[in-house]
Parts: structure tokens; sequence; C-alpha cells
């Protein structure tokens, strides 16, 4: 038997907001790769811009869904959140400290950005789309329930 949200249809979010993460970490590799010596941004700003892409798509994508733990999905992502903020920051203090300057730090800062916000939201999707929806909670679309045995009076 299926239970909580196996069952309901949910948009592709995984896959869009793994490409965003992927497209973030090629992009943040391809940039270390030219360190000490200044990087070509052209590459890397492609990769920011289709991750953006990707990830506005999966915000989009989630946020057209009604039936959904919300409650959950909220809980675990401001968390979640607060968590990689943390490290967010930590990095762009590094990078700051490392007298990173110019255009590189802001496609860095930006690469930050998707990463922060985008592991938290594949977090608490991953979380959310298991837990009954928001019309579950509510009693609607539940199974009937159970009846009482005419010979006995228990459960059938």
């Amino acid at each position: 038997m299926v239970t909580g949200g196996a069952a309901r249809r949910l948009p592709p979010v995984t896959p869009l907001a793994l490409t965003a993460l992927t497209l973030v970490v090629a992009g943040g590799i391809y940039l270390a790769a030219h360190l000490p010596r200044p990087a070509p941004l052209g590459p890397a700003v492609a990769a920011l811009a289709a991750a953006a892409a990707a990830l506005l798509a999966a915000a989009a994508a989630l946020a057209r869904v009604r039936d959904f733990a919300w409650h959950t999905f909220f809980v675990v992502g401001g968390w979640a959140l607060a968590a990689y903020l943390v490290v967010a920051g930590m990095l762009e203090f590094v990078f700051v400290l490392d007298h990173t300057r110019g255009g590189l730090l802001i496609v860095l800062t930006l690469m930050l950005v998707v990463f922060a916000v985008n592991v938290p939201l594949l977090l608490a999707f991953s979380v959310a789309r298991y837990q009954p929806g928001t019309a579950a909670a509510a009693g609607e679309n539940a199974p009937p329930a159970p009846q009482a045995s005419p010979v006995t009076g228990g459960p059938a």
C-alpha cells in the first residue's frame, strides 16, 4: 500500500534542482581550475544563469502544487536554509579574505546564493513529498473508516 505523498503526481523539482546544483558546482570547479590566474568568466556566468533558471523553474513548479505538506516543507527548509546560509557565509568570508575581487567575486557570490537556496529546497522537498498533503491532513480523500462487523460488532 502506498502511503503519504508517494501516490501524488508532483512536478520534477528534484531533477531541476539537481541540474541547478550540478551547474553551480561545475561553474565553481571551472573557476577554481584557473586560479591563481584570472579566469574567463563567460562559461561560469552561463552555468550560473542556467542554474538560476533551473532553480526558478523548480520553485515555480513546486509553488503550483496545492495538495502538499507545506508545513513540513517550510520547517525542514527553514532549518536547512539557516545551516546553508552559515556555510555560504563562511565560504564568502574565505573568498574575501583571499582577496578575490571584481567580477570573479560577484560570480562566486551568486553561485553561493544559488547553492544556499538550492540544497534546502532539495532537502525540504525530499522530506515533505512523502508526508500527507494538506487535503489528506484535513480529511479530504481519506480512506473510509473501518466498519463494524454485523456479526460480532467488532472490526470487520
